[in-house]
């Protein structure tokens, strides 16, 4: 959802103390950008912000971890892609895909793709289908579960439900509230003309 008109506005600067300390933690160390709007709308309500820091933390390190970086953010461009989120699909297309090596035909893929586009491996294609049958249906059929736990132990299973349930809170999260992109951020890649 790309907007401007916030529903409820993030907090800005200057900030007391422990939204300081709150906005340091879900950023990474050092980071030169101001926090992002998504955590300083979180930050109006410190216990909430605190529980989501705690569990982004966890998806997005690497600290007990099992889920490879890659597959995560398949799941997570795809999730909010399906969820119509641009906000939070273009920080990660700018913040992560670089890192774990997707390209821009998949990031493209991740929007108006098909779990069969070409931009994908038989393995990215499972993880495709994983949300859009998730986003479709809030389940898994079994015949589909049967090639995920051919290609995934049961930790990362657990893990590539989590992301894909955490992300769709964060969608609802940034679209209900309207949060506006972030400057730097990629967009929604536009479709080639006819």
């Amino acid at each position: 959802m790309s907007t401007t008109n916030a529903r409820i506005a993030p907090l800005a600067p200057p900030y007391e103390p422990p939204v300081a300390a709150a906005l340091a933690a879900m950023m990474p160390a050092g980071s030169p950008i101001e926090p992002l709007g998504l955590f300083r709308l979180f930050a109006l309500h410190l216990p909430m912000a605190d529980a989501m820091q705690g569990l982004g933390s966890f998806v997005l390190g690497r600290h007990g971890r099992a889920l490879g970086a890659r597959d995560r953010e398949i799941v997570i461009h795809r999730v909010c892609a399906r969820c119509g989120c641009e906000y939070e699909w273009g920080v990660h297309a700018v913040a992560f895909a670089p890192r774990v090596g997707l390209d821009a035909a998949q990031l493209a893929a991740t929007v108006r793709g098909v779990a069969d586009d070409p931009a994908w491996s038989a393995h990215d294609r499972l993880l495709v289908r994983l949300v859009d049958e998730l986003h479709d249906t809030a389940t898994v059929s079994d015949p589909l579960w049967e090639e995920l736990r051919a290609e995934w132990s049961v930790p990362e299973l657990l893990e590539l439900l989590l992301v894909a349930g955490w992300y769709h809170a964060i969608s609802y999260l940034a679209n209900g509230a309207r949060v506006a992109l972030e400057d730097w951020a990629a967009r929604f890649p536009t479709p080639p003309p006819d």
